[in-house]
């Protein structure tokens, strides 16, 4: 890896730790396209290892707001649903499940405009990461469905406890990606000499989360809710 790629992907990772810890969401949708595009063997073993401390310092941070229940339903579920993920991908053209799963999302998105505000309950937290489970096993993205859940939520609420859930399946997916060798050591390593670039992003971040009221959350949200759906549309 020469000096030129790796300072643009200290200053993508530092970019979107910052967002992530200050938002809870977006990591992945900056980080996947420029590691793609630069070397694509990056994918999925060097977001994955590189969200993994970003995800426990957020959940560290905000342990206070963590909705335990919440995420422990949102796990459990996901877990079960991924091998309905699998099947997906062995059953639909790469092209058809990135449409499915993107138009699905940006009408979830314009849907929740309009819908009066809820607390979500067992039903929701269970749809939610059975859909996650579906969607990230199939396309890598994950964020949407439980950012959508939880937009009415405090904003500490929604980081910590999508931080947690994103934290379990990082965990529980690299394990995986070796043991079927889709997983390359070396991702792990670079993962760990940026590092530093994540540190000062999610540092950074830590002045600015308590300044996003639930307003500006759940606009936040919806926006990434529909730029995702957008982006998987397109197969970008």
């Amino acid at each position: 890896m020469t000096t030129e790629t790796l300072a643009v992907l200290a200053v993508t990772l530092a970019v979107a730790a910052f967002v992530q810890g200050s938002s809870g969401l977006g990591f992945a949708l900056i980080v996947a396209p420029v590691a793609g595009i630069l070397d694509p063997g990056l994918l999925p073993v060097f977001v994955l290892a590189s969200m993994i401390p970003l995800n426990a310092y957020v959940v560290w941070r905000e342990r206070a707001s963590l909705d335990l229940r919440g995420a422990s339903w949102i796990t459990a579920a996901r877990l079960a649903a991924t091998p309905g993920g699998l099947a997906l991908l062995w059953l639909i053209p790469d092209r058809s499940i990135g449409l499915f799963v993107g138009l699905a999302t940006v009408l979830a998105a314009v849907v929740s405009l309009a819908a009066p505000a809820f607390t979500p309950g067992r039903a929701a937290y269970v749809g939610a990461g059975a859909v996650t489970g579906l969607t990230e096993t199939a396309t890598g993205v994950g964020g949407p469905p439980l950012a959508l859940v939880y937009q009415h939520r405090p904003p500490a609420e929604l980081r910590s406890t999508v931080a947690a859930c994103f934290l379990v399946g990082e965990v529980a997916s690299l394990p995986l990606l070796f043991a079927t060798g889709e997983g390359d050591p070396a991702d792990l390593g670079w993962a760990a000499a940026l590092l530093p670039a994540i540190a000062a992003g999610a540092w950074l971040s830590r002045l600015v989360h308590h300044r996003l009221d639930a307003r500006r959350m759940r606009l936040f949200v919806l926006v990434f809710a529909l730029v995702s759906g957008v982006v998987l549309m397109l197969g970008i």
